[in-house]
């Protein structure tokens, strides 16, 4: 017998709960980010082999892979993985440098937060397009100042979240230091994801902002 589905939320806390847990796949999603990159650096640390470390990680994701389609759930997770192990492990291969395999997530970290802080600076935070995309009107979220607020702290928490992983691996790379980098996106990794959902949490609990914002033109109040 199926489980009953989820009730329907009745605030943006809700909402933003239910969709933050659907965008990170539960717990099966962080353990799915955690174990490649685990495989790569007890690779790294007993064969100092580019190709055996990128292999181990790639072979944890495959595993992942068989037994989400054995569950029949969700693939986007492990396929999103494979991708960013495969595209790294290219580069590194080119260039013949093992550091080269952490240089496209210290990109996509950077990208993300120069588009979260530009986000911020002017009051369209991100997570506020999370709320608007269940709506048929996706901007009107903008109209409630209680919505934008709550939606410039979660912007700003998970912001905290990319400048701290560039701020870490960007010299380490620059240095070259391939087991450092390799701890530093295990330990800045899940562990980091984990703690920032627990203090989202902590947000959306202490909140009861209404799903549905009030009449008016698309533009927060101040």
């Amino acid at each position: 017998m199926s489980a009953p589905p989820p009730a329907p939320p009745a605030t943006v806390e809700d909402l933003v709960r239910q969709r933050l847990s659907s965008a990170l796949g539960g717990w099966r999603g962080v353990l799915d980010s955690a174990a490649p990159a685990l495989a790569f650096l007890v690779g790294w640390i007993v064969t100092h082999d580019l190709l055996v470390s990128v292999g181990a990680s790639l072979a944890v994701l495959l595993v992942a892979l068989v037994a989400r389609i054995a569950r029949r759930e969700t693939l986007q997770h492990v396929l999103g993985g494979i991708i960013t192990t495969a595209v790294a492990a290219f580069i590194a291969s080119r260039t013949g440098r093992a550091q080269d395999v952490f240089l496209p997530g210290i990109l996509v970290n950077l990208g993300l937060a120069v588009v979260f802080a530009v986000s911020m600076v002017a009051r369209w935070p991100v997570v506020g397009f999370v709320v608007g995309a269940v709506t048929d009107d996706p901007t009107a979220w903008r109209r409630d100042r209680g919505v934008v607020a709550l939606c410039q702290k979660l912007t700003g928490l998970l912001l905290a979240g990319y400048v701290l992983r560039v701020a870490v691996q960007l010299p380490l790379y620059l240095a070259g230091n391939t087991t450092a980098l390799a701890v530093s996106k295990l330990v800045l990794g899940w562990p980091l994801l984990v703690a920032g959902v627990a203090i989202a949490g902590l947000i959306l609990l202490r909140g009861s902002t209404p799903l549905a914002p009030p009449e008016g033109p698309a533009t927060a109040r101040d």
